[in-house]
């Protein structure tokens, strides 16, 4: 009996008795590959930050002195240690008191300790940054909008004189709208807390959870404690490609064109029809969802085999994750998602909170198990002897996770398709390695 942080399987001397044919196969060589994705890149963060800062600062009259609550979410976002750093630094040149808001829902199973320590995984805590982390979960309820969602707003931002969002833009992994995730979603599930991620996510199956994040963001925008925002967009290469400043009055607005460059500049599989796809790790800090479903073309509320999530995604037909990112300290959500896991893996899983940001999701399946095995050699074999033969061999990718996509390897089969694309530059097969303990040696680590 072997258990896994909560989670306990029989594991059979011989799991792979009845697949010998997959034992017995040879597995295909591995192709490195450079996918060239748009690449614009913001010179100096720290100077774009500052300029933020006092764009804001300058469409408002705050006295001397005056306390400002900055958020910072769970989500690992390039550089938010330095980008946190300077967005406080800035306010504090100018006299002003800022301090940092742990603004990110039911992460962290939603206690105070628990996002103080998400923060530290990031570098963020009170000493590096010089300020307090106000962590307390309280909230304050405003009432329920003309739309029917109830808003909240994090006490220790209510009691401030103003709050500044700070956040990434970027396509929301659970739903598609004119707002995914970004500043709206902070100000009403961050900044809400557990009490606002869950009303919030109890419209998903009514009015949407878009339409609740935009009714109960902009009732907490009425209040007249948002500062303002800022707005990062990254590249496929996880760099900032973008920042800008947004008055209360503009988020909106601005907030959408922003998601339509995010999309424009995401990451995304270099083939359409994927037998295999293997994820080094997967993790809160890498999506919301674990892996982003916008890269894997599968939905959190459901899964159907041979069926991408939204038209313009891919078909991955098995998906094999290595690891949880250490970031993510436990919490798994988006493992039902995945087909095969290794006991590496799950020996990292705590169920506790990754049930918590499930439920609270309204989508329990993310929290199922994925077969265990005991290493990745053997989730590799097992995935491909419940495939179809392709004539050419399986076509198989292998990432690092979700979030980094610039650099993969490709199964031999997959090599013509990509040949003579300007933007994929391919290199000469190889094996695929393997330690001692059958876990694969990849180039990604």
């Amino acid at each position: 009996m072997t258990a896994f942080g909560g989670y306990s399987a029989a594991m059979e001397s011989d799991p792979l008795r009845g697949f010998a044919a997959a034992e017995r196969a040879a597995l295909p060589r591995f192709v490195p590959a450079e996918i060239r994705f748009r690449r614009p890149r913001v010179a100096d963060v720290a100077v774009a930050i500052d300029e933020a800062v006092a764009a804001l600062l300058a469409s408002r009259d705050l006295p001397q002195g005056a306390q400002v609550g900055v958020t910072v979410g769970s989500r690992g976002i390039s550089g938010i240690a330095a980008i946190a750093q300077a967005t406080v630094g800035g306010l504090k040149r100018r006299g002003l008191r800022p301090f940092v808001i742990p603004a990110m829902g039911s992460h962290g199973g939603a206690t105070s300790d628990g996002q103080r320590h998400l923060l530290a995984h990031y570098g963020i805590t009170e000493e590096s940054l010089g300020v307090e982390i106000r962590a307390d979960m309280a909230t304050r309820p405003l009432g329920r909008t003309s739309e029917g969602v109830n808003a909240f707003i994090a006490r220790t931002g209510w009691d401030a004189d103003a709050v500044l969002l700070l956040n990434r833009v970027k396509p929301h992994t659970d739903f598609k709208g004119e707002l995914e995730s970004g500043l709206a979603k902070m100000c009403a599930i961050g900044l809400g807390k557990l009490d606002g991620a869950q009303e919030c996510h109890s419209h998903v199956f009514g009015i949407g959870l878009g339409a609740a994040i935009r009714s109960a963001a902009g009732r907490i925008i009425e209040t007249g404690r948002i500062l303002g925002g800022i707005a990062i967009v990254e590249n496929a290469y996880h760099e900032t490609a973008l920042i800008e400043a947004m008055r209360p009055d503009e988020l909106f607005e601005r907030e959408r064109a922003l998601l339509a460059e995010a999309r424009r500049l995401m990451g995304r599989l270099p083939l359409d029809d994927v037998d295999v796809l293997i994820c080094d790790r997967m993790g809160k800090n890498i999506s919301g969802a674990g892996l982003d479903t916008n890269v894997i073309g599968r939905s959190v509320y459901g899964y159907v085999q041979g069926q991408a999530w939204q038209p313009e995604m891919p078909i991955v037909r098995r998906i094999i994750v290595r690891d949880l990112a250490d970031e993510s300290d436990g919490n798994a959500v988006g493992m039902g998602l995945v087909d095969f896991v290794s006991e590496r893996f799950a020996r990292k899983v705590n169920m506790e909170v990754t049930a918590l940001n499930a439920l609270t999701a309204r989508s329990p399946e993310n929290a199922k198990w994925p077969i265990v095995t005991k290493n990745d050699q053997e989730s590799l074999r097992l995935a491909l002897s419940i495939l179809p033969a392709r004539p050419d061999g399986p076509r198989i990718v292998h990432v690092r996770d979700t979030l980094e996509l610039a650099s993969l390897r490709v199964s031999e089969a997959c090599a013509p398709l990509l040949h003579g694309r300007d933007d994929v530059v391919l290199g000469d097969p190889a094996p695929l390695e393997f330690d001692t303990a059958g876990n694969i040696l990849s180039p990604f680590e």
